[in-house]
Formats: C-alpha cells, structure tokens, sequence
C-alpha cells in the first residue's frame, strides 16, 4: 500500500481559519497563550487585529469565547484539546453548550500525539466527554484534507461544535478536494469478513491493518467516522450487517468513546457483538508516537494482530 503523508491538522487549522476570515470579518481565533504550537500564529500574521491573546487561562478564554459569539462575532478557539475540555468543562456546558452559543471549540494536540508534552498535556476521554453534551456536535478528522473541509462547514455552522485536530502529519486517507458530509461516516476500503470501524487519524492505522489481514485472506470492510455525533447510525448498521462481526478501532479510551457510540448504536437497531480496540481506563504515558502506538496497541500492526485474535475467539 502506497501510503501519502498529509500535513500536520494545526498548520491546516491556521491557514485555513485565517482564510475564513479573508471572507468573513466576524471570524476571530481566541488563543490560550500557545499560537505558536497550534500554528493559530498564521491566523495571527494574516489578522492581527481579530486575534485575542488570552494568556494560560482556558476557562475564561472559553467564557469570552461565548461573549463574543453573543456579539455576533465567530470565534475559533486556539489550544490543546486536553485546555479545551477538561480544564473548562464548566464554561463550556454552561456559556456554550447550553444557550448554544456559535462557539468553535478547535483545540490542535489531540490523542497520543502531543510531542512528548508530559501526562498533563494528553486527554483521550475529549471524545466522550464533549458527545455527552447536549447541542454540540463532535468532529474527528482522519486527514489533512477532511480537517480544512470540516474547518470551512464549521465557520458557515450557527451553532457550537467540536473538532478535535492532531499536532502531526499523519498519511493521507482522502484525496484533496474529497467533501466534508457532516454526520455521514465515509466506506474508505469494502471487505466481506469483519467490519473495522474507526475514527481520526486511527483510521489511516486500521487501513493499514487491513492491508495487512488481507495478505493472510481475511477482507477487512473499513468505515471511517468523521462524525462522531451525530453518529451516522444507517451507515453503522449497514457496515455491521456487510459482515456481521464489528470491531472498532480508536486513539481514544474505549470508555464512552467511539465504541461506545457504536455500541450504543447497533444495540438499539442492529443486535451485533462489538469489539472495542483502544485505550482501556489508563493514564497514558507521554513518549514518542511510535513507541505510544506499539505500547498502546494501536499500530497497524499490532491493530492487525488484536483483530485475528479476536477472529479467533
């Protein structure tokens, strides 16, 4: 399998918010002190005047994020995903969730992949906690070319959302120009045997793990949710019934994550047995990504290894 290396998510989110702001003078980025990590610095150079340095002070950051949403204006939200989630929870149900504020919560550093940042910088419970709440849709793309087509359906949405972006450059799963469909997951490799489901930058991983089970004759159906809610439940149930046996596939905790979210799913319309890969009620070690994906299990290859186990059983 050829495999393409797209840019990192953050460059992504700086030029692309920056080129929403070219069309659209209501369009400000609000930055917790870290422009230069989430490269919400090339949003800063192109409009210096609409970005607002906040400093390390994330819960009011997010409050004066809501302030301006009530004045009309479109603020994007500029740290990492573990400030934007836990640190502010409170501000964000209460200021954004709940009134529905047109708050873009655009947090970079996402998963494991945080450059060695220590423990305090990793958080893979965001994707639970923020599809938890109710009004705010959670998005998690697999690739440079999805992160900048949500960013841009993001800015044109009324209304609060959550898109979780990686720091790194992770391979390529969609060609450029290749449409963001809100709450639509996208079929990216069909199979006939077992149906890998995934999400974000996982997805390219579980790619390659099916490349890898189909060398020992086992056709992996792979279905990549870009939307985790609202969850794409006829695509979910379709992939399940394909071929009757679901494992998911995610760098996050399986706790309330996406396999519960397909879990959740088939129990209410498609009584399948679910296999959740992932990260299992642990506080993850910070170290370099391939040592985090093998320790993690979330390598294509040891995603290949734990699916023919579970085949097995």
């Amino acid at each position: 399998m050829t495999v393409m290396m797209g840019r990192p998510q953050r460059e992504v989110f700086g030029e692309t918010v920056a080129a929403l702001a070219d069309d659209d003078r209501r369009v400000v980025v609000v930055d917790g002190d870290v422009g230069s990590s989430t490269r919400a610095d090339i949003f800063e150079k192109a409009h210096p005047d609409r970005y607002l340095q906040m400093g390390i002070a994330e819960q009011n950051m997010l409050g004066v994020a809501a302030g301006l949403a009530t004045m009309g204006l479109v603020p994007f939200i500029s740290t990492f995903v573990a400030f934007a989630v836990v640190r502010p929870l409170d501000q964000v149900r209460v200021l954004i969730a709940q009134p529905s504020a047109n708050v873009k919560i655009t947090p970079s550093y996402g998963g494991l992949f945080t450059g060695q940042t220590g423990m305090s910088h990793i958080i893979v419970d965001d994707i639970a906690i923020m599809r938890s709440l109710p009004n705010m849709p959670v998005i998690v793309p697999a690739d440079d070319t999805e992160a900048a087509a949500a960013l841009r359906w993001a800015g044109a949405h009324e209304g609060p959302v959550y898109i979780r972006l990686g720091r790194d450059a992770t391979p390529r799963v969609f060609d450029p120009g290749h449409p963001f469909r809100f709450g639509r997951a996208e079929v990216v490799r069909e199979g006939s045997d077992v149906t890998l489901v995934s999400t974000g930058a996982q997805t390219a991983r579980t790619l390659e793990a099916a490349v890898l089970l189909a060398a020992d004759g086992v056709s992996a159906h792979v279905l990549h949710i870009g939307t985790v809610k609202p969850l794409d439940v006829e695509a979910v149930v379709a992939a399940a019934e394909r071929t009757g046996r679901v494992i998911t596939v995610e760098e996050g905790t399986v706790i309330g994550g996406l396999g519960g979210a397909v879990a959740e799913a088939l129990g209410e319309h498609r009584p399948t047995r679910v296999h959740r890969i992932g990260l299992r009620d642990v506080d993850v070690q910070s170290g370099p990504n391939d040592a985090l994906l093998d320790i993690y299990g979330l390598s294509g290859i040891r995603v290949a290894e734990q699916v023919r186990s579970i085949l097995a059983f």
